[in-house]
């Protein structure tokens, strides 16, 4: 009974051990698993904007580079990026790409909306004397 008693507690300490190295493993490596993710806080896709200077604002994670409209950008240690864009007048759509280390990429499109603001006038009027 000594004997059955030993192989079951050998036999669970391994399958622990092989669970807690598989579970360890999984959660170190799921980040290079999934590949690159950029996320956008600023401006929110289908924004109608009436300024055509804009910054792109966002996060990127598990990259090696990333561009936006083919241009290189950068990112701070955290993942975090903020770039000014020029829109042109009417429908644009902005480009971001990241790759990762492995040459998975991802893309991202952002889609603005820009009409030029009519221009503010300011009547004022002089006082003219005629004499």
């Amino acid at each position: 009974m000594d004997r059955n008693i030993k192989k079951i507690l050998v036999f669970t300490a391994v399958i622990l051990t092989v669970a807690v190295i598989g579970g360890y493993s999984y959660l170190t490596s799921r980040n290079f698993l999934n590949g690159p993710v950029i996320s956008v806080y600023e401006p929110a896709n289908g924004t109608a904007l009436t300024d055509s200077l804009v910054i792109i604002k966002g996060k990127a994670s598990n990259i090696s580079s990333i561009s936006l409209d083919d241009g290189q950008i950068f990112i701070d240690k955290y993942g975090n990026f903020a770039e000014m864009f020029l829109l042109s007048d009417g429908y644009n759509i902005i480009k971001l790409s990241a790759k990762d280390r492995f040459g998975r990429t991802v893309e991202k499109k952002i889609e603005l909306v820009y009409k030029e603001s009519a221009p503010v006038t300011n009547a004022t009027t002089t006082a003219v004397s005629i004499r």
